[in-house]
């Protein structure tokens, strides 16, 4: 629990200011170092970057990079970290320490990465051919800014230092230093009258078990809110998909009636044609009946003048 609440106090602390930093985690829970960016903008640090790294100087090892290096002049980066180590010394800023070894080879290294101290670094996802190799960098017309090339920046150096060579004392500071001093000043806190001298003066601290009881009470309660919340957004969702299918359905129906007229519709005028057609045959059959009667007619009385005509 008390390391939850080191690692929370710690990241409540970098997300409070405008900087992009990363933290490097131990056991993916307690931040071992964290790398404060400082951007070239100008030749000294800004006072948020002085804030930040007080901040954080005694909860975790910070380690000072100079981000785009590339945008400096190897002069310029000179001057630029000797500005930067300057004022941190002056501001009375931690910064982590390399620690010296008894091997004189270590020692070397490690004076080469003090020497380096702020590291500037270049970062891209690019990828180039120099000289039939790939390597990744920022391309400009005189050339390639490699970033794993140490006479163009000191990400080589960085990433030997956190993964290679300083990850077990970075771990190990960390564990009896940092986290040992925040577990001491929570304990110290509790006192026989029940006191805390590290917050506002006269509010009483309470015991880990009714902090843990008081932490359990408002997840509880969050819990309820979000579940009510949720519930809500449920109501009202369905409520939505009801209106929408009690719309749908009243438009099919109106589609039904409005198509159940027009049939009838058609229905009634085909109708009234048929019985004008059967009308008009009935007319037609009983006009072919008299033009037959009439020529039947007339065919008997032909045949009766020539039957007399022959007699006489």
């Amino acid at each position: 629990v008390r390391r939850v609440e080191y690692n929370r106090g710690t990241l409540n602390v970098s997300s409070q200011g405008e900087k992009n930093d990363v933290h490097c985690f131990l056991n993916a829970t307690v931040p071992i170092a964290t790398l404060s960016w400082i951007l070239p903008l100008s030749c000294r640090l800004k006072p948020l970057d002085i804030e930040f790294m007080k901040r954080l100087h005694e909860k975790v090892n910070i380690i000072p990079l100079i981000a785009k290096a590339d945008t400096l002049t190897t002069e310029e980066c000179y001057h630029f970290k000797k500005q930067i180590m300057k004022e941190i010394k002056e501001q009375k800023i931690k910064i982590y320490e390399f620690p010296n070894t008894e091997d004189e080879d270590d020692n070397k290294l490690v004076k080469k990465f003090k020497d380096c101290v702020p590291l500037a670094v270049v970062g891209s996802n690019l990828v180039f051919e120099v000289s039939g190799k790939k390597v990744r960098g920022r391309q400009y017309p005189w050339g390639v800014a490699e970033v794993e090339n140490g006479d163009h920046c000191d990400f080589s150096i960085l990433r030997n230092m956190l993964i290679r060579t300083h990850m077990q004392d970075l771990k190990e500071i960390t564990n009896n230093i940092h986290y040992e001093n925040y577990r001491s000043r929570k304990l110290a806190a509790v006192t026989g009258n029940g006191v805390d001298a590290s917050k506002t003066k006269g509010r009483l601290t309470r015991s880990p078990l009714a902090e843990m009881e008081e932490e359990r009470r408002e997840h509880v309660a969050k819990m309820k809110k979000m579940e009510t919340e949720m519930e809500q957004v449920f109501e009202m969702k369905v409520k939505e998909k009801k209106q929408k299918l009690k719309d749908s359905e009243n438009e099919l129906q109106r589609r039904h009636e409005q198509m159940k007229k027009n049939l009838e519709a058609q229905y009634k005028e085909l109708e009234e044609k048929r019985k004008q057609f059967e009308e008009e045959k009935v007319a037609w059959e009983a006009e072919q009946r008299l033009l037959e009667q009439q020529k039947l007619d007339a065919s008997k009385t032909m045949e009766k003048n020539k039957k007399k005509g022959k007699i006489f």
